[in-house]
This record gives C-alpha cells, structure tokens and sequence, in this order.
C-alpha cells in the first residue's frame, strides 16, 4: 500500500511533496468520490440488492477507497515540511544525494535519502528507515558501510555527499 499504517510518528516531506499529497488529497475527496457514488446508484438501479454482486462490488471499492483517504489525511496531519538549507551539510541526512561505491562489482550508484512516503527506488530515492538509508545517515565522505540486504550482503564507500 502507498501509505503506512496509523502512528504518531513525524512524516518528513519535501515541500513539493505535500503538496502533490494535498492535490490527491483534494482529487479523491472530490471526484474519487463522486466516481465511486456514481457505481453504487448504477448497481443499485439494476434492482434487488441482496443478490446484486455489482452493487457488493462498488460499496467494498468504496470502503477501501475511505480507508486510502484516511490514511493519507492520517500522514499529511503528521507531515512536517523539510528544506535542504536547514540540514547540515557535513555527513549523510535526509535530503543528501549520496554517491556510492559499490566495493565488489566497482559501479557507482547515486540516491536521494527521503522519508519512508517519498521513497521510490526506480528514482533512485531510498527511505532512510530502509537497510542502506539507515547504514548511511551521519557517515561521511570516505567512509565504508556493509549492509544485509534480503539478497546478501552489501559493502560501499561513500564518494560524495550533495544537498
């Protein structure tokens, strides 16, 4: 699913990013909805509604579509926007683009640290609470990180550190 579970924990988003929440947000709540209410009248005018698998069908959609509405109100009520120019610049943190050397294949890999919400991996973003984004928060530049990874084990020296 897209968005975790229910906690108390802060949300670190990108400005950007809570923005494009609060825009799908505002779209599911308005037309999702609409869509969704739209299926179960259609379902509903096909007649008796105890043996009608259609109108069973759109009310469950309607159900889990409530339940994704409320776990993304759920994370942008914990979200606490984040800008580069406030993280030091020192060692590894969320936001750093981080310039690995992958010491057994010899090829160099660059990732954004982001928070578990924005993690992409075909972006190359990883979430700092991932196995390699935990290995790398406050390392610096020079330094070799090993880390297990389902597929085995990982070894590589950070080369360079952006903001």
């Amino acid at each position: 699913m897209e968005f975790p579970v229910a906690s108390n924990e802060t949300v670190y988003l990108t400005r950007e990013r809570m923005i494009e929440l609060e825009k799908k947000l505002h779209v599911m709540k308005t037309k999702g909805r609409a869509e969704i209410a739209d299926k179960i009248a259609e379902a509903r005018s096909h007649g008796d509604l105890s043996e009608n698998a259609e109108y069973d069908a759109a009310k469950e959609e309607q159900g889990l579509f409530e339940l994704r509405i409320s776990k993304l109100e759920q994370t942008l009520s914990r979200a606490r926007i984040i800008d580069k120019s406030d993280l030091p610049t020192d060692a590894v943190y969320i936001l750093s683009n981080v310039t690995l050397k992958d010491l057994k294949s010899g090829e160099t890999v660059t990732y954004m640290l982001v928070s578990q919400e924005e993690a992409d991996f075909e972006k190359n973003k990883i979430s700092v609470t991932s196995p390699i984004g935990k290995a790398l928060l406050r390392r610096k530049i020079g330094e070799t990180i090993r880390v297990t990874v389902p597929m085995g084990e990982l070894e590589y020296t950070i080369l360079d550190i952006g903001y």
